[in-house]
C-alpha cells in the first residue's frame, strides 16, 4: 500500500475509450475505468462529509456513463466530466496516487506479502517486548504492542503485577473481549479431569487455538501468574512462515492444503463446536493470510477416494514443518509477563513441566479488527 508520504506527481493525462489514462513522474501509468472513477466519487453528493460513506449504489450509475472531458487545475487535482449525468467530480492527485487499482495490488495488510517473516534465529536483539506501564499509560507504548502484533504476529508485555483478571484490561486498550465457552476468562493450570489437554501438566504441540469455531478467536491473550514447576517453556512460531517452507518445497502439498477443507471438532458435555475449513487458507492474490493447525481437534477427515493419499502426504509435510526446531523460539513466561498473539498467524506450543510447584496462566480472546482500527487511528495521528 502506498502512504500519504510517497505521492507521485502527474505527468500526462489523456482518454483512451472508457478510461482515463495517467502517467506519472515516475513513468508508471494508470489505466482507470470510468465507472470505476464515478463510483469512487469523492464529492459531496456522492460521499457523506462526515463518515465517507456512499450516498448512492453502483445500480445508480448509468450503464453508458463515460468521461467526456478532463481538466488538471494548478494543484494537479483532476476535474473529470461524466456524461450522460454532465455531473463533474474533482479528484486530488494524492488520491489518485494512492488508490490507483493497477498499481496499489489489491493490499492487504492481513497477508504474508506485509509482515516480517520470522523464525529462531530471527531475535538477537531479543523478543519484541513493551513495559506495561508504557502500555497502559501512553500511545507510543500502545503503538509499539500494535506494531509488534502487525508485524511479527507477538508481543510481550513485562512488569505487569500477577493481579487476577489484568488480562481484561490489556483487552481494554485494544478492543473487547472475544467471550466463548471457556468464559470471558479461562485458567491454564492443571484439573484433574479436564474437558481440554491444555489443562494437563503434558506437552503440548504447535497449534492454533479453537480451530473448530468460525469464526476463530483472532487474537489471544495469556497472563503467567505463578510459574514455580519445572519445565513448561512457552514455544511460538510463525505459521505465515512455515508455510512459505511448506510452498517452497512442495507446491503440491501447498496446493492440497489450501484446496482442501476438513472437519475440526471440540465437544464435551455442554459444547459441541465444529467448523470445515482449510488448513492453510490464502487471499484472492495467492497470499497465505490464516492457518489453522490443531491434531488435538480434527474430527474425521472425509475427502473424496483420491484425494485422501495426497492430503496425508501433504498433511504429514505440514505437521513436521510446523515442528521444526529451527522455526521455534522457545522462552519462559514469567509471573507478570502477558504474551499476545495472533492466533490466525502464529502458532504456540509448551514444554511438559513437573507435577511439582504451580503453574498459572489466565488467558482471553479478542479480535484482530479492534487491533487494527486502534493501530490505524494511532497511526494515523501520527501521521496529522
Amino acid at each position: 500500500m502506498k502512504s500519504d508520504n510517497s505521492i507521485n506527481q502527474i505527468k500526462k493525462i489523456h482518454l483512451a475509450n472508457d478510461e482515463l489514462v495517467i502517467d506519472w513522474q515516475d513513468g508508471s501509468q494508470s489505466n482507470l475505468y470510468s465507472h470505476w472513477l464515478r463510483d469512487h466519487c469523492q464529492m459531496p453528493q456522492s460521499r457523506n462529509a462526515n463518515n465517507g460513506q456512499r450516498l448512492f449504489s453502483v445500480i445508480n450509475i448509468p450503464k453508458n456513463t463515460s468521461i467526456e472531458e478532463v481538466k488538471q487545475d494548478e494543484r494537479g487535482d483532476l476535474h473529470i466530466r461524466f456524461m450522460p449525468e454532465n455531473y463533474w467530480s474533482i479528484f486530488s492527485q494524492n488520491w489518485l496516487w494512492i488508490n490507483c487499482y493497477n498499481l496499489n495490488n489489491h493490499f492487504d495488510d492481513r497477508s504474508e506479502k506485509n509482515k516480517h517473516l520470522w523464525q529462531k534465529t530471527s531475535f538477537k536483539d531479543g523478543l519484541p517486548r513493551t513495559k506495561y506501564k508504557n502500555f497502559q499509560e501512553t500511545n507510543k507504548g500502545r503503538l509499539e504492542v500494535l506494531r509488534a502484533v502487525r508485524d511479527m504476529g507477538f508481543c510481550i508485555i513485562e512488569d505487569a503485577s500477577i493481579k487476577e483478571g489484568l488480562v481484561q484490561s490489556v483487552i481494554s486498550q485494544l478492543g473487547f473481549t472475544r467471550e466463548t465457552n471457556y468464559g470471558r476468562l479461562f485458567e491454564v493450570r492443571t484439573e484433574v479431569k479436564p474437558n481440554n489437554l491444555a489443562y494437563t501438566n503434558m506437552r503440548l504441540g504447535s497449534h492454533t487455538d479453537n480451530p473448530y469455531r468460525d469464526p476463530v478467536p483472532t487474537v489471544q491473550l495469556l497472563h503467567c501468574l505463578e510459574s514455580s514447576t519445572q519445565g513448561g517453556e512457552s514455544v511460538l512460531v510463525d505459521g505465515f512462515n512455515a508455510a512459505k517452507k511448506l510452498r517452497e518445497e512442495s507446491s503440491k502439498n501447498f496446493e492440497n492444503l489450501t484446496n482442501n477443507w476438513i472437519n475440526f471438532r471440540f465437544s464435551d458435555d455442554k459444547t459441541d463446536l465444529r467448523s470445515r475449513v482449510p488448513m492453510i487458507e490464502v487471499n484472492d492474490n495467492h497470499e497465505v493470510i490464516k492457518v489453522r493447525y490443531n491434531n488435538r481437534s480434527i474430527d474425521t477427515i472425509n475427502l473424496p477416494s483420491e484425494k485422501i493419499r495426497p492430503f496425508y502426504l501433504a498433511y504429514r509435510h505440514w505437521g513436521e514443518v510446523i515442528e521444526r526446531d529451527e522455526l521455534k523460539v522457545i522462552f519462559q513466561l514469567v509471573p507478570g509477563e502477558i504474551i499476545i498473539f495472533d492466533n490466525t498467524r502464529v502458532m504456540h506450543a509448551r514444554t511438559a513441566f513437573s507435577d511439582k510447584g504451580k503453574r498459572h496462566l489466565q488467558g482471553a480472546y479478542t479480535d484482530l479488527d479492534g487491533l487494527y482500527s486502534l493501530l490505524n487511528i494511532l497511526e494515523n495521528r501520527n501521521n496529522d
